[in-house]
C-alpha cells in the first residue's frame, strides 16, 4: 500500500499564496498495490478543496483520508506557540511544524514514511526512494554540500559551529523512521526550545531537525532532493528522473516554457483538479504581488550594491542608472564587508538595497540583516537563465 500524507497551512489551498503545505508518503507493496492519501489540515480546509482531493485520488482508483491537525494536535501546537510566540506574525506558518506530528498522527502500525515539501515535483518512481534501507537512523536526507552549495549560506548554525557543514541537510525530502521518531519527543522538544531561544536560526523546522539528528542520518543521493536554484545558477537545465525542489528563490517558478523546470511543473499542474481559469488568475496576481518588494516607495531610493565584475550585468538586467543607482564594492579589499555594513546602516531608512554579491546572505545574517526584510539578493540574476533574451522577461521589465 502507498500512503501519501498532505498537511496544509492556513490559506494555502483556498488561494495561491506562498504558504506551504506538505506531503508525506508511506509505502508497502502487498499485491495489489494501492494508495491512500492522508491529508493533514487545519480548520480552513474548504469543502471544495476536500472534494478536489477526493476527485484527484479517485481518478487513479485510490483512497483519501483527512486529519484535522488543529483538533488532533492542539496540545502539541500550543507547545510550539510557547517556543515560537511570534510564529503567527512571521512570514512562516505553523504548518512548517506539521512534519513533527507525523509519527503520532499516523497509526502505530505504520513504521516508515516519506515526507515531501509542497514545492517539490517527484519525477521518478517514488518506490525507488522507499526501497532504500536506512537502518536505525531516524531520517534519510540529502546533504546541502551535495547540492554544490555552501551550508553556511543556508544556515547560521554552520557559521556558529552548532552543526558541521558536512552534516547539514535540507529538510524538504525526508524518509522518516517512525518507530525511532516516536521515541524522540524529548529530544525534539529540546531542539525546539533551543531554536526558539535563538531566533537568528530562522529556518526553524530545518534547524530543529539538524540540531537533533545531525549525526544520525542516512545520506541519500542528491537526485532525491535536487534544488533547482543551484542548477539554474550553474546553468544546468537538464531534467531527468529525479526529485526537484523549487525552494529558496522568489523566481523559482515562471511562465517561460523554454525553461525546463517551469515546463516540468506546469506539465504536472495542468493534470490536477486545480487547473482552471480562476486558478491561473490567482497565479498571475500572485506573480504581480511577488514583485511588490522590488517597488520603491517615493520616499526611498533604489540602490544596487555590486562587485565590479557584475556591475554591467546588473545595469543591463535591471535597467538601472549606473552613476546614480549602482555602488561598486571592491571584493579585493579586506575591509569590503565592513564598508558594505556601513552603507546599509547609514542608508537603513533612506534606501532599498539590492545586493548583487554572490553568497552574501549568510554574511549579512551574521550582522542582523535578513533577505527580503533588510535587503534583496539579486545575484541569482547572474545565472544564464537571465541572460540574453530572458533579460527581457516581464518580471525584469516590471522593475
Amino acid at each position: 500500500m502507498f500512503v501519501f500524507l498532505f498537511t496544509t497551512s492556513r490559506g494555502v489551498i483556498q488561494n495561491s499564496s506562498a504558504r506551504r503545505f506538505f506531503l508525506c508518503l508511506k509505502i508497502m507493496i502487498p499485491p495489489p498495490r494501492s494508495i491512500t492519501i492522508n491529508i493533514l489540515h487545519d480548520n480552513t480546509l474548504t469543502d471544495d478543496n476536500r472534494n478536489k482531493f477526493i476527485s484527484l485520488v479517485s481518478t487513479y482508483n485510490q483512497l483519501v483520508e483527512f486529519y484535522n491537525v488543529e483538533e488532533l494536535c492542539a496540545d502539541r501546537i500550543a507547545k510550539i506557540h510557547e517556543c515560537f510566540p511570534e510564529i503567527d506574525k512571521s512570514h512562516f506558518s505553523i504548518a512548517m511544524f506539521y512534519r513533527f506530528f507525523i509519527p503520532h498522527i499516523l497509526p502505530a502500525k505504520i513504521e516508515k514514511a516519506v515526507y515531501l515539501d509542497a514545492d517539490i515535483i517527484v519525477n521518478l518512481d517514488i518506490n525507488e526512494l522507499w526501497q532504500i534501507e536506512m537502518g536505525n537512523n531516524p531520517l534519510a536526507v540529502v546533504l546541502e554540500v551535495d547540492q554544490g552549495a555552501s551550508p553556511k549560506e543556508a544556515s547560521r548554525m554552520c557559521y556558529d559551529g552548532i552543526v558541521k557543514e558536512e552534516n547539514y541537510f535540507n529538510s524538504g525530502v525526508l524518509v522518516m523512521n517512525l518507530e525511532v521518531l516516536r521515541k524522540e519527543d524529548d529530544n525534539i522538544s529540546k531542539g525546539m526550545k533551543f531554536i526558539g531561544e535563538h531566533p537568528k536560526y530562522h529556518l526553524a523546522d530545518q534547524e530543529i531537525l539538524n540540531y537533533c539528528f545531525e549525526t544520525r542520518t542516512f545520506k541519500l543521493p542528491v537526485k532525491f532532493n535536487r534544488l533547482i536554484k543551484n542548477d539554474r545558477i550553474n546553468g544546468n537545465f537538464s531534467v531527468g528522473k529525479e526529485i526537484y525542489h523549487y525552494a529558496g528563490n522568489k523566481f523559482a517558478l515562471g511562465f517561460n516554457l523554454d525553461d525546463s523546470y517551469n515546463r516540468l511543473w506546469w506539465n504536472y499542474f495542468i493534470q490536477t483538479q486545480w487547473f482552471s481559469v480562476e486558478t491561473l488568475d490567482k497565479i498571475l496576481k500572485g506573480t504581480q504581488d511577488s514583485m511588490l518588494p522590488f517597488s520603491v516607495p517615493s520616499d526611498k531610493e533604489r540602490v544596487f550594491i555590486v562587485d565590479e565584475e557584475h556591475a554591467d550585468q546588473i545595469e543591463k538586467n535591471f535597467f538601472v542608472r549606473y552613476e546614480e543607482e549602482i555602488i561598486i564594492v571592491d571584493l579585493e579589499n579586506e575591509d569590503w564587508l565592513e564598508y558594505l555594513i556601513s552603507l546599509m546602516e547609514n542608508g537603513r531608512d533612506k534606501r532599498i538595497f539590492f545586493i548583487g554579491i554572490p553568497n552574501i546572505s549568510s554574511m549579512l545574517n551574521k550582522f542582523g540583516f535578513w533577505e527580503d526584510k533588510h535587503f534583496f539578493d539579486v545575484s541569482s540574476f547572474y545565472s544564464p537563465m537571465w541572460a540574453n533574451r530572458t533579460n527581457r522577461h516581464n518580471l525584469i521589465l516590471s522593475l
